[in-house]
């Protein structure tokens, strides 16, 4: 997204959205609820995850400064969230209300064109993430996370990485010890 594009979301935002300050283990969103509503991040660390009938947490991403999170299904089909968001550090989010946004996308074609370029960019994320999860290795997902996201690696725990890649803590500590 280019500067100019950022600054008309950027003051979109800070017009309409509402600032909020999370503490360290608090939750945007629970699995299961409703939310009308986008989070861009100003500042800190957030976790999205699911969380299975039986209790294990599987992550989905973790999203940081500069970057808007929300459950698409619960915004446009005001269906239950299917995931769960808590910051993993005390973070600022400017809250949006999505039927805002949509309307005033409607009548605001530079905002309409920053949101649909907002979406493709979170198709591609997503689609990379599935082709990492389905063709690369565990040992090969952990390495492009710490050479594309090293100073995401260091806010994380080790159990979130693991978490992350989808292995077990044990699993990471022999991937690392592999690579050192």
């Amino acid at each position: 997204m280019s500067l100019e594009d950022n600054m008309h979301l950027f003051n979109y935002v800070e017009q309409f959205g509402k600032l909020m300050s999370l503490k360290k283990h608090q939750h945007l969103i629970r699995q299961g609820q409703e939310a009308g509503s986008l989070y861009f991040i100003r500042s800190g660390l957030i976790k999205a995850y699911y969380l299975t009938t039986d209790g294990k947490e599987f992550i989905k991403s973790f999203i940081s400064e500069g970057n808007v999170i929300g459950s698409l299904s619960t915004l446009y089909e005001h269906q239950p969230s299917t995931f769960s968001m808590v910051c993993l550090e005390d973070t600022m989010v400017y809250e949006i209300d999505f039927k805002h946004l949509f309307t005033t996308t409607s009548d605001d074609p530079e905002l309409s064109q920053i949101m649909i370029r907002t979406l493709i960019e979170l198709a591609q994320k997503k689609e990379k993430r599935e082709y990492e999860f389905l063709c690369l290795t565990a040992a090969e997902r952990y390495q492009l996370l710490t050479n594309e996201n090293p100073e995401l690696v260091n806010r994380l725990t080790q159990n979130d990485i693991a978490k992350y890649l989808g292995i077990t803590a044990v699993g990471l500590s022999r991937i690392k010890s592999r690579n050192q």
